[in-house]
């Protein structure tokens, strides 16, 4: 093993695999999704089960410069939230040359809600008229509460099924 290589290259691993997670105390569920790439991982607290899944986009992709992560694939997820059915993630999926060639002006967010059994397995795909960053669900009431900040007015509200 290259030492010296290993050791410069933990920063920009730290920023390739940087994650947003959500842990539901009821059912004892830890989701984890990568920024980068399209990575789900679910860890079941109560039963000790672990459940990757990888998306079309895969693993995050990234260059080494100087220590630091450059990022070459896709923007990947920015939320989740664990509820007591099930899983919803915000995907961008947005490739990062698009990103670099728009310079600015493509919308910020995602526009894809994923949603996941607490098993992992695939429920559905929504696909919104806007770009959003974070989201709130509520199953009772069929509602995702999400923030858009590409608008003055940033709280959107969306029913679902």
């Amino acid at each position: 093993i290259d030492e010296k290589a290993l050791k410069n290259a933990r920063p920009a691993l730290a920023q390739a695999w940087r994650s947003f997670l959500d842990y539901n105390p009821n059912n004892g569920i830890l989701a984890v999704v990568t920024q980068l790439g399209e990575v789900l991982e679910i860890y079941n607290l109560k039963d000790s089960t672990h459940v990757v899944r990888i998306g079309e986009h895969g693993e995050p992709e990234f260059k080494i410069s100087d220590g630091y992560g450059i990022p070459t694939g896709v923007m990947g997820f920015s939320d989740v939230q664990v509820t007591d059915s099930a899983i919803y993630i915000v995907f961008h999926g947005t490739p990062f040359k698009e990103i670099a060639r728009q310079s600015g002006r493509l919308p910020d967010g995602g526009k894809y809600i994923y949603v996941f059994s607490l098993k992992g397995e695939p429920l559905c795909k929504y696909v919104l008229d806007h770009y959003i960053y974070g989201i709130w669900v509520d199953e009772a009431t069929k509602t995702i509460i999400a923030t858009d900040v590409n608008n003055d007015e940033p709280i959107l509200k969306f029913n679902f099924g």
